[in-house]
């Protein structure tokens, strides 16, 4: 069963000789939730237990083209293959940590990354940043499914953000090699107030349906035909994947007169007054998730938070204590639990409070480092 194991009482004697980390994964440009992870990995305390290197996998800048295969991005990852190798033949890494993607290209281009850690025999770890590679597994064909099973079982663990996804590895590893590390960093909020102006409702977070914004619109929507004009409004903030979702939700707002101000994508400072600034947060994506950084920044903020249970969601959104789950594709309940803490203004506050305890107990750097050494070291030892 797993359990935090504190680096003051376990990790933080000072090595005499660091243990060498080879640590794949992207880097913005684009801002998306891999990304961030490894940006703040790479800057945080972790280097001060394991001599780090890095290899930058980003291949693509913007989310619209996330996905394509062109020969340029052939030719990418290519190159960084030849890095990986290099980098192996020349430090020696004692462990290899590699992210995994929820797709059948995707899985098979890191495929190659823990082919080439296995052919000079690096002890490899996997990194799952998501929820859906089950269905991926099950959607495959069946030489994919054996391909996919072969490749993972040659590792030495893997890496998923809640324990609620470690089902998903159950058939591949035994339990003390699947590894819980939720996101974490550290953000400094100022304490919330209740506020009697007009109330701020945010959505942070790629704007494509998956992530649930239509939801979110046609909440407020049904807010205005059954309650009238209440008290507030909605700011989202985030990038258009698509003109076919950014058409229909400009229409739908414009048509219903709905107090819904749109922003380009909000990050660094822009990000923390944004949050800053709001009352409520909503976030109910449609499809799986693995642990948002947006719910954690919610959190952070002291804010009541409004989701679904997708992936490791209700590991921070406890229903009824920091906010509220909702069914997925459901805007009528949205606007439901909308109404209800804009009409409780003491319940949002205590909502808020609880959202920002979870969070320094739970999903600050710290947190994150202690759990990212237990997987290492734990690894390292085998």
């Amino acid at each position: 069963m797993y359990k935090y194991i504190s680096p003051k009482n376990y990790f933080l004697k000072k090595r005499k000789i660091k243990p060498k980390v080879l640590l794949l994964g992207p880097l913005p440009p684009p801002y998306m939730g891999p990304s961030i992870a490894t940006e703040i990995i790479l800057k945080s305390d972790l280097n001060k237990y394991y001599t780090i290197y890095h290899i930058n996998t980003t291949t693509h800048e913007k989310l619209s083209t996330l996905g394509e295969i062109t020969a340029d991005i052939i030719k990418k990852n290519v190159r960084l293959y030849f890095k990986m190798i290099f980098l192996i033949t020349k430090i020696r890494p004692d462990l290899i940590v590699i992210p995994i993607s929820q797709t059948v290209n995707g899985f098979i281009k890191d495929s190659i990354y823990i082919l080439i850690s296995r052919l000079f025999l690096r002890n490899t770890l996997l990194h799952l940043r998501g929820s859906n590679f089950k269905n991926l597994q099950c959607s495959s064909s069946c030489l994919m499914q054996i391909y996919t099973s072969k490749i993972i079982r040659s590792t030495q663990g893997i890496i998923v953000l809640g324990k609620k996804l470690r089902y998903i590895f159950a058939n591949y590893f035994s339990d003390d090699q699947i590894f819980i590390v939720p996101n974490g960093a550290n953000y400094a909020f100022k304490p919330r107030k209740v506020r009697n102006s007009k109330l701020n409702l945010i959505y942070l977070g790629n704007l494509q349906p998956s992530k649930g914004i239509e939801d979110v619109i046609k909440s407020i929507a049904v807010l205005k035909l059954y309650y009238g004009n209440m008290n507030f409004e909605l700011n989202v903030a985030g990038s258009w994947l698509d003109k076919v979702t950014k058409d229909k939700c400009i229409k739908l707002c414009i048509e219903k007169e709905l107090p819904v101000i749109f922003h380009q994508q909000v990050i660094g400072y822009e990000k923390i007054a944004f949050l800053t600034s709001a009352d409520i947060f909503i976030f109910p994506p449609r499809e799986p998730e693995g642990h948002p950084w947006v719910i954690i920044e919610a959190m952070a903020a002291g804010l009541p938070i409004i989701s679904t249970d997708q992936g490791a969601i209700t590991e921070s959104v406890i229903d009824g204590i920091n906010g509220f789950i909702v069914a997925k594709k459901n805007p009528e309940q949205i606007a439901e639990k909308i109404r209800f803490l804009v009409e409780n203004p003491e319940l949002r506050i205590t909502m808020g409070k609880e959202s920002r305890r979870l969070y320094e107990e739970n999903f600050t750097e710290e947190k994150m480092v202690e759990n990212l050494i237990h997987a290492f070291d734990s690894v390292l030892k085998s």
